[in-house]
């Protein structure tokens, strides 16, 4: 009986360091699947230099550093990470290096509608990307003051369906115009 007992001891001292060292490994893995995802929605933002954007995660929390030309472009970056499904904070750590002197822009309104409609496109585009069930690629996707506009050639009517339900269904979204066309 006592050898019983100290094999179960020496087998369960034997699981407890295999098991944490399999759950730092998928805590590993999934920060690395949220790295790539907040490196891909950086590098489809067409507002913004992704070279000059560094993103780290650890434990679902995105570090961003770097530098990016105003606080509208850091904003923007912060938004658009923050936005992926399995990001549980954003620490923005960028810093503001304007490429050459400007004006402040009094309009504000004008900066977030523009800081908005760049966030909707990049979270559709995004979005479309990653639904299996839609060419995302063959879909060019346009924002102007909330109303998106999908233009592309998909190949049936259910998958037109479900690219204008996921832009419809995007935050911040007041509309949806649709020139996608379906090849027969």
């Amino acid at each position: 009986m006592n050898n019983k007992l100290i094999s179960a001891t020496l087998a369960l001292g034997l699981l407890i360091p295999a098991y944490s060292y399999a759950q730092n490994w998928k805590n590993e893995a999934h920060d690395a699947w949220l790295d790539g995802k907040a490196e891909s929605v950086l590098l489809l933002n067409t507002n913004l230099n992704n070279f000059d954007i560094n993103t780290e995660v650890h434990q679902g929390k995105v570090i961003l550093t770097g530098e990016v030309d105003s606080d509208v472009d850091k904003a923007l970056a912060g938004e658009l990470v923050e936005g992926l499904q399995g990001v549980t904070s954003v620490d923005n750590k960028l810093t503001v290096m304007p490429a050459s002197p400007t004006k402040r822009d009094d309009n504000t309104d004008d900066a977030a509608q523009m800081l908005t409609d760049t966030k909707i496109t990049t979270v559709v585009k995004t979005r479309l990307l990653f639904e299996p069930e839609v060419s995302g690629t063959a879909i060019n996707v346009t924002t102007e003051d909330g109303v998106v506009s999908l233009d592309g050639e998909l190949h049936s009517s259910a998958e037109k369906d479900l690219a204008l339900n996921i832009a419809r269904n995007t935050d911040d979204v007041k509309n949806v115009v649709d020139n996608l066309r379906v090849l027969d």
